[in-house]
């Protein structure tokens, strides 16, 4: 997420307690941030309205066959989400079917930027990132559409938030975002005087910063595991390193740095 007057991929939300409003249209799409769900029940997908005419024409000419959509084989997404199970039940920080209150239990007393992800209690969605930030626990959904996974987000700011093929991937992403930024900090002084409502914007953000996961108390790495973070960590070529096929076969497993 960028803003022209702030701060580099930082991932900022908004928080409130109650659903989507038509007035706060216009908040959102303005703030172009990530969907934030601080109780898991107040984000609801928004329905989309398809605008109509007064009239419609009398006749509609067919679409060219190269502007067809193009059908989705349904093995593709299971393939993908199948993937992407595989990956998270390796990580040691995937909770499961936790609620949003357990997860907060689990977050309330670690520091900021301690990161899970569950379960989705919401039908529409998959998984929830759930993340101690500065104002305590939230959980933002991730959605899947298309065979890639990305923070849920308003419709407006959608085509701008990074899509990925699986929820590893995501999260390494923002965690590598925010390891750099922490690396590279530096007074940051803005272009132009912000405006009163850019700044209660601001003042009304929600700052993830993802920093550590949090794993699972009955799930502890095992050294293997370790290891081969730090192999990862070392190197992407890991079809070059001189390793048994067993061995080299193991790190494509789960080829991620966390």
């Amino acid at each position: 997420m960028r803003f022209s007057w702030s701060w580099s991929d930082m991932i900022i939300c908004v928080q409130g307690p109650h659903p989507l409003l038509a007035e706060e249209k216009f908040r959102r799409q303005s703030l172009r941030g990530i969907a934030v769900d601080l109780s898991e029940q107040i984000m609801q997908p928004r329905s989309v309205t398809v605008f109509q005419g007064e009239s419609a024409p009398a006749f509609m000419a067919p679409a060219p066959e190269n502007n067809l959509p193009r059908m989705r084989d349904p093995e593709e997404d299971l393939l993908c989400i199948a993937k992407t199970f595989s990956y998270l039940r390796e990580s040691g920080w995937y909770w499961g079917s936790i609620t949003a209150s357990e997860a907060k239990q689990h977050l309330q007393k670690m520091p900021e930027g301690t990161f899970l992800v569950r379960d989705s209690t919401h039908p529409s969605y998959l998984f929830t990132l759930s993340v101690k930030t500065n104002r305590g626990p939230t959980n933002v959904r991730i959605e899947y559409a298309d065979s890639k996974f990305r923070l849920d987000s308003n419709c407006l700011s959608k085509p701008r938030i990074l899509a990925f093929p699986d929820v590893v991937s995501l999260i390494q992403h923002y965690v590598m975002s925010c390891t750099v930024e922490n690396k590279n900090e530096a007074p940051y002084t803005p272009p132009s005087p912000l405006s009163s409502m850019q700044k209660e914007m601001v003042a009304a953000a929600v700052h993830l910063k993802l920093i550590r996961p949090l794993s699972r108390k009955d799930s502890v790495p095992s050294l293997q595991h370790l290891c081969r973070l730090q192999i990862n960590k070392s190197t992407e070529e890991v079809d070059q390193l001189p390793l048994p096929r067993r061995m080299g076969d193991y790190l494509k497993q789960y080829p991620f740095q966390l």
